[in-house]
């Protein structure tokens, strides 16, 4: 196995096309093709399967591709380094849910180490997302939650992936909603006092089963539910319909700004929130750097109110 059968492999991968692939290498397809089928035969792994209207990824060939990514990307960085003798800035990516806590720790780490040796991504998208981007090395760590409801089959999706899942912290469910909100002066809400505002509720796309919803107590039939795809749009409808959505209860007034407030639920529910991380691949320095920052917020949660 070569670094130059790597290459071939990823940008098959890519072009989903073993032609338009070929064009990209300056290569002929004829020897494309051979170079994929020695690298299979050597591994003992189908990466790519045939039909006759093309190729695709199979699941090996998936993870494959993910662990070749970053290896020709190491493999990048060194030749930069010590044979073209130039600088290339180093990575940190990390995929959420939408946290904006997650945010505030993500810019205390770029404030601490600047950005003259680093490329920063974050990536705040949906749940099946999240876990997507951890698996193929787009993004080194993915925040989310997990709960009773979906922990069983979260954890046989990690375990699939070989993903690991890492605490932050536990929380009590609230109730997110806009300081001029009829119930938000109050210590503690029912669902019941919250039939006659909406539920705003993040859109999961094609992987929207209950067990990706963003909001704990997904399977409960609220009689206002509004989808919606990003953090602006919901805090608008928060003030413009008195909307409210599920939280951790963790604040930050610093991005959100003082006009909203957590609320207690009245019910026994609780969740986890922690990161995910590929299975036997230690934390970047960034990457424990930004757990320590997120794990400062741990005072909040007593103080959400």
């Amino acid at each position: 196995m070569t670094i130059t059968q790597l290459k071939y492999a990823i940008a098959v991968a890519n072009a989903k096309s073993m032609n338009e692939a070929a064009k990209t290498l300056f290569i002929s397809q004829p020897s494309l093709s051979g170079s994929i089928r020695e690298l299979e035969l050597e591994i003992g792994v189908e990466i790519f399967g045939r039909t006759n209207r093309g190729i695709y990824l199979t699941p090996q060939g998936e993870e494959f591709i993910g662990y070749a990514r970053q290896v020709v990307e190491q493999y990048r960085l060194m030749e930069v380094r010590y044979i073209e003798k130039s600088k290339i800035k180093k990575k940190f990516a990390v995929s959420m849910q939408h946290y904006t806590f997650a945010v505030h720790a993500f810019m205390e780490v770029v404030k601490q180490v600047g950005m003259d040796e680093y490329e920063f991504a974050i990536r705040e998208t949906k749940t099946y997302e999240v876990i997507e981007d951890v698996k193929n090395y787009k993004s080194e760590m993915g925040i989310i939650y997990i709960n009773e409801f979906n922990k069983k089959i979260l954890d046989k999706l990690f375990e699939e992936y070989q993903l690991e899942f890492h605490s932050l912290f536990d929380c009590e469910i609230y109730v997110y909603m806009w300081k001029g909100n009829p119930l938000a002066n109050k210590e503690c809400v029912t669902l019941k006092e919250l039939e006659a505002y909406p539920c705003l509720s993040f859109e999961q796309g094609s992987y929207n089963s209950f067990y990706f919803a963003e909001e704990v107590l997904s399977t409960y039939e609220y009689k206002q539910l509004i989808k919606v795809n990003d953090r602006a749009t919901m805090l608008n409808l928060m003030v413009g319909l008195n909307g409210y959505t599920m939280c951790s209860g963790i604040l930050c007034e610093e991005l959100n700004g003082p006009e909203y407030c957590a609320v207690k639920l009245d019910v026994q529910e609780k969740m986890t929130i922690g990161y995910l991380k590929r299975k036997g691949v230690s934390l970047s320095l960034l990457g424990q750097k930004y757990v320590e920052e997120m794990q400062r917020f741990k005072n909040h949660i007593t103080n959400a109110i």
